[in-house]
């Protein structure tokens, strides 16, 4: 099953997220025949830990959505991350900082996809998830 959505489609969908909103998440880039999405975020003072750097949760948080929205264009729009496996490579201290996320393999209702998240062309971690269709 190939569902595409275009860019405006997925931003919606961003907006309707509340804590996306509170993060000021940004989809950037749909493509769909790399099956790929990319998600942004400005480092803001209030989303650092205690060495000010970007919160690990925030760098886990993008992972999450970005391959949930990666496996949304391989799967449909009604998906839910099933499991997320993150390494953390190095702090980011700069933004903006984005999540490519790509679709790896899919097989029946689920969705294996990777993630490279980084700022600039520094990457500062790596995720790669299930993602599940549901109803």
């Amino acid at each position: 099953m190939t569902s595409m959505f275009t860019i405006e489609e997925g931003q919606a969908v961003l907006a309707a997220q509340p804590f996306s909103k509170l993060l000021g998440t940004e989809l950037t880039a749909v493509d769909d025949v790399a099956r790929a999405v990319t998600l942004q975020l400005q480092l803001r003072d209030d989303l650092r830990q205690q060495h000010g750097f970007l919160h690990g949760g925030v760098i886990a948080y993008l992972a999450d959505n970005a391959l949930t929205f990666a496996g949304g264009l391989a799967l449909g729009p009604s998906v839910l991350t099933g499991s997320v496996n993150i390494e953390y490579l190095r702090p980011v201290s700069d933004g903006p900082v984005a999540a490519r996320a790509t679709v790896v393999e899919v097989s029946g209702r689920t969705a294996i996809c990777a993630v490279r998240i980084g700022s600039g062309d520094e990457v500062c971690a790596v995720a790669q998830g299930r993602v599940r269709r549901v109803g």
